[in-house]
């Protein structure tokens, strides 16, 4: 059966596409190290609100090792998450645990996170920890939600290259 779209229709549904929450994307470089013995890094990306302290987890790239799951047992090498959030974890978390990324630029949809976040002020957070190798935690403040669109950056010096967050009401 079709259906005719009336005018009251598309109003309707143009009003209820404004009215849902803004969008936002997160890029990441993992940086080439040039070493004799180079791991991929774990990473972990989370938001928190500065209000409540309440945490997000956004993604969990760690090795998927089937058997005894022994990749999880490296997890608290990423301390700050850890604390945070990871201890009192089930892993694989459901939408948000991956495996390890080649050294690039990787982005990280979250889409579905801008629509359940409420206004506030955030942090976010990734942090790298590599064996054999260092650790590294960067974190970009934001208010949430924004009124224009806006591009905020940092960049790591070691084991993280350049992190991009992309808002848009």
């Amino acid at each position: 059966m079709i259906k005719k779209m009336t005018a009251m229709g598309l109003v309707g549904m143009a009003m209820t596409v404004s009215a849902q929450a803004g969008d936002m994307a997160l890029s990441l470089e993992l940086p080439r190290i040039d070493v004799a013995e180079y791991h991929r890094p774990y990473v972990a990306m989370w938001l928190q609100n500065d209000d409540s302290g309440d945490v997000t987890n956004l993604a969990v790239w760690y090795q998927l090792d089937k058997r005894d799951d022994k990749g999880e047992q490296w997890l608290k090498d990423m301390r700050q998450w850890w604390r945070r959030s990871g201890r009192s974890a089930s892993m694989p978390l459901d939408g948000v645990s991956g495996a390890t990324q080649q050294p690039g630029v990787h982005s990280v949809d979250l889409a579905k996170v801008a629509d359940s976040l409420a206004p506030g002020s955030y942090k976010l957070y990734v942090e790298a920890a590599r064996e054999v190798g260092g650790r590294e935690l960067l974190k970009i403040p934001f208010q949430w939600p924004v009124t224009s669109s806006t591009t905020l950056e940092t960049e790591g010096k070691t084991e993280l290259g350049k992190i991009l967050l992309n808002l848009a009401p």
